[in-house]
């Protein structure tokens, strides 16, 4: 399964050894997951890596290299009325790439869009994997 990881999931996975994102990326590869990114989401992890501990740059250093990078999409052949120019690229290229959509920005992907972008997922990471689970995906 493709999943588009959104800025604030790469940075929670960078910040905190406990949380859904970074078990994601860590068993991505035993679960099946594809894990993609894109050149705008990395720059934007890059700018907002030193608002975290310091820590959080070495465990970036070992997430990097699992994501695929993907190119960014900043157009679409359909109606998109989403107000965050900021995270437009993050939703179209996470449509045209992957089959789900990873973000912990609720306010500006599902508070505006729901739970889905033209068929395409939205989800918190713990909901996900909550999803993942209940359907025994989950290894």
């Amino acid at each position: 399964m493709k999943l588009f990881l959104d800025t604030s999931v790469i940075l929670a996975a960078c910040g905190s050894a406990t949380g859904s994102s970074r078990f994601i990326v860590d068993q991505a590869q035993s679960n099946s997951w594809t894990l993609l990114s894109s050149p705008w989401v990395l720059g934007e992890v890059v700018r907002n890596l030193p608002k975290l501990p310091a820590s959080a740059t070495s465990v970036w250093a070992r997430i990097r290299p699992r994501l695929h990078v993907v190119d960014d999409v900043v157009t679409l052949d359909r109606v998109v009325v989403f107000p965050a120019s900021k995270d437009r690229p993050v939703l179209l290229t996470a449509l045209a790439s992957a089959q789900l959509l990873l973000t912990l920005d609720r306010d500006d992907f599902t508070g505006v869009l729901g739970s889905h972008f033209y068929g395409m997922p939205i989800l918190l990471p713990s909901e996900f994997l909550t999803r993942e689970r209940n359907a025994g995906r989950l290894k």
